[in-house]
């Protein structure tokens, strides 16, 4: 049983840099590796701003994309006759 008590002793800084990388790990699951060919990596480094991270940059590139299409269906709506459109007040459950 000492030579047990020992061992276990021995195991124990290891243990515990095993837990913090597990840690490490689990947080780390939520980024991800998006490929991307060496002309697009480029164009991307071009668009960044000085201390910019790529996430931000994406990110803003995708809310500007969202923007576009949210524009894209009101002009949409707005260039259909109103005999298409029944008002919410017409509708019942």
């Amino acid at each position: 049983m000492h030579l047990l008590a020992k061992r276990i002793r021995q195991l124990q800084p290891f243990v515990k840099v095993l837990s913090i990388y597990n840690a490490y790990n689990m947080i780390m699951a939520a980024v991800k590796r998006v490929p991307v060919s060496e002309t697009v990596w480029k164009k991307l480094g071009e668009m960044k701003g000085a201390g910019q991270t790529y996430d931000a940059l994406l990110e803003e590139m995708i809310e500007r994309v969202k923007k576009a299409r949210l524009e894209e269906d009101v002009k949409m709506w707005e260039s259909c006759p109103d005999a298409e459109y029944v008002s919410l007040s017409e509708i019942k459950d």
